[in-house]
C-alpha cells in the first residue's frame, strides 16, 4: 500500500506531548529512529486529546535503558521499557514482529525489526496504526488508517481472521473502538470477528471483564452491547445477558419491549459511569429469564427475579474475576432494586436506613435509570431526593448514633442476648420515626418496651 504524509499541528502546549516529544528527540540524538505511534496519533488527527504516548524506536531495550537513567525494563522480554520523563511513564517499544500465535493470546516468538514500515504491520488495526514525527510535525502512514479515519471506518491491518488469532481480544477492542468513535466496522472485519467469536472462551476472565467494563464506562454503552450481541459475542462472553432477548414484559409497565430492550435502553441513560453502576444496570434483570411465569388469565410475572439476579449478578462477576467490592456493589444493588417501588409506603426508620446505606447511591442511581428506560415515572426518585433535602435541612444524619447501645442496656439490667438485639432494634426505630429524642426518652421507652 502507497503511503501517505499529513502535516498537523502537535499540542505544544500539553505536558505530556512534550514529554513524549522530548524522548523521541533524546532517541534521535543518540543515532536511533523514532515516532509516536499509535492511538495518540490517532487521537491528534481527531482532533481529541490523547489519554496517554507511546514510542516505537530502533533503540534495543538495552540501548533504552542505558539512554535513559529513569527508565524500568519490565517489559524487556517482549520490547517494551518504560521511561519515565517529567514524573510521568511512556511506554516505549521495539521495532518488533510478533510471529507463531499459538493460544490467541500472545505471540510465540518475537523478533526485531529495521524499519518502522514493518513495525506498524503487526498493529490490529489501520486508525491505530499512524506514526506521528514531532520534528517535522508529519503523521506518516503506511497502511491506509489515514483514508480509514476520513471514511470513519475500523479495518485490521492486514487478513482480519490472521489479525485476531493472533489476539482474541482485539475482536472485543474493534467493538469498543467502533463506538468510541462512531467507525463502521469494515466488511471483512466484521464478518471475521461473527467466524470467530467463540474463540473468546479461551481469553483470561480478567482481560475480557476490563474491556466490558470499559465499554460500560464508555459512550453509547447501549450502542456497544447492542454491537456485541450482533457480532456473537454477547452468547459468549456474557450469555445470561443474551438470554434476555425476546423475554416479554408487561407493556403497563415496559412500553419499551423486552428485558434486553429495556437494558438497552437503561443503559443509554447512564449519566456518571462507574463499574459498579455499569455492571449493576447490565445485570439488574438478569433474573427475569429464569423467573418468567404466566398465570391462568395470561399475565406475566417475574416473582423473585431480583434475588435470584442478584445471585447470578455475583456468579458473573466471580466468573470474570472481579474484585471483591464490585461483586459486593453490584449483588446488592440488583437484590435491592425492586425496593424503591415501595418508598412512598415506608416508615421513616426504613428510608432513613436505606440513605444511609453506603451502596444507596449506586442503588438510588439504578432506580432513576430503571424508571427512564421503562414508563419513565421518577416520583419514587424525587420523594426520596425531597426527604434527603430535608435531613441536611434539619442538619440531621439519615441515621444519628443510638442514644442507648448494648453497654448501657447491660448497665439497665438487660442481660446480653437476642432480647437485648430487638430492644436495640425498636429503640433505634423510634429514634428513627422521632417518637424518643433524648437518652431520658429512650430510657422510658425501653422500661415500657420490656
Amino acid at each position: 500500500m502507497k503511503s501517505e504524509e499529513i502535516h498537523l499541528s502537535a499540542p505544544e502546549n500539553s505536558p505530556e506531548y512534550r514529554a513524549a516529544a522530548g524522548i523521541v528527540s533524546a532517541l534521535r540524538g543518540a543515532g536511533f529512529e523514532a515516532y509516536l505511534v499509535g492511538g495518540a496519533v490517532r487521537d491528534l488527527v481527531l482532533g481529541k486529546t490523547p489519554e496517554d504516548y507511546d514510542v516505537t524506536t530502533s533503540a534495543h531495550p538495552e540501548q533504552v535503558t542505558a539512554l535513559f537513567e529513569h527508565s524500568i525494563p519490565v517489559g524487556a522480554a517482549f520490547g517494551v521499557v518504560t521511561v519515565v520523563a517529567n514524573s510521568m511513564n511512556f511506554e516505549v517499544a521495539t521495532f518488533r514482529e510478533e510471529r507463531d500465535y499459538e493460544d490467541g493470546r500472545r505471540p510465540g516468538t518475537l523478533r526485531y525489526s529495521r524499519t518502522p514500515e514493518e513495525d506498524v504491520a503487526r498493529r490490529d488495526f489501520t486508525v491505530n496504526a499512524l506514526l506521528f514525527d514531532p520534528e517535522k510535525s508529519l503523521v506518516i502512514d503506511f497502511v491506509g488508517g489515514l483514508a480509514d479515519l476520513r471514511r470513519s471506518v475500523l479495518r485490521t491491518i492486514g487478513d482480519a481472521r490472521t489479525r485476531f488469532s493472533e489476539d482474541y481480544l482485539r475482536m472485543l477492542r474493534a467493538v469498543r473502538f467502533a463506538v468510541r468513535f462512531r467507525f463502521e466496522l469494515e466488511k471483512e472485519t466484521a464478518a471475521a470477528i461473527r467466524e470467530l467469536s467463540h474463540k473468546l472462551v479461551f481469553l483470561s476472565a480478567e482481560r475480557v471483564r476490563d474491556e466490558l467494563t470499559r465499554m460500560l464506562c464508555g459512550p453509547d454503552p447501549d450502542r456497544a452491547f447492542r454491537k456485541l450481541s450482533e457480532l456473537g459475542i454477547l452468547s459468549v462472553v456474557l450469555p445470561e445477558v443474551e438470554a434476555m432477548h425476546g423475554v416479554e414484559q408487561p407493556e403497563k409497565f415496559h412500553p419499551e419491549g423486552d428485558v434486553f430492550e429495556h437494558t438497552m435502553q437503561m443503559l443509554s441513560h447512564i449519566a456518571w459511569p462507574t463499574p459498579e453502576l455499569g455492571w449493576a444496570v447490565l445485570l439488574h434483570d438478569a433474573g427475569k429469564p429464569p423467573c418468567r411465569t404466566v398465570d391462568s388469565d395470561g399475565n406475566l410475572h417475574f416473582y423473585g427475579h431480583e434475588n435470584r439476579g442478584a445471585a447470578m449478578a455475583r456468579e458473573i462477576l466471580l466468573r470474570l474475576k472481579a474484585p471483591s467490592a464490585l461483586v459486593k456493589s453490584v449483588e446488592q444493588a440488583v437484590a435491592n432494586h425492586m425496593r424503591f417501588a415501595h418508598v412512598d409506603k415506608m416508615r421513616p426508620a426504613k428510608w432513613r436506613r436505606l440513605i444511609a446505606d453506603p451502596n444507596f447511591p449506586v442503588e438510588l442511581e439504578l432506580h432513576r435509570i430503571d424508571c427512564m428506560g421503562s414508563h419513565r415515572l421518577l416520583t419514587n426518585y424525587l420523594l426520596l431526593l425531597d426527604r434527603i433535602r430535608e435531613l441536611e435541612a434539619a442538619g440531621q444524619e439519615a441515621v444519628p448514633l443510638p442514644l442507648l447501645t448494648g453497654r448501657d442496656l447491660i448497665a439497665l439490667g438487660i442481660p446480653p442476648g437476642p432480647g437485648m438485639g430487638k430492644l436495640l432494634r425498636h429503640l433505634n426505630d423510634l429514634q428513627l420515626e422521632g417518637v424518643v429524642r433524648t437518652r431520658e426518652e429512650a430510657i422510658r421507652a425501653l422500661n415500657e418496651a420490656r
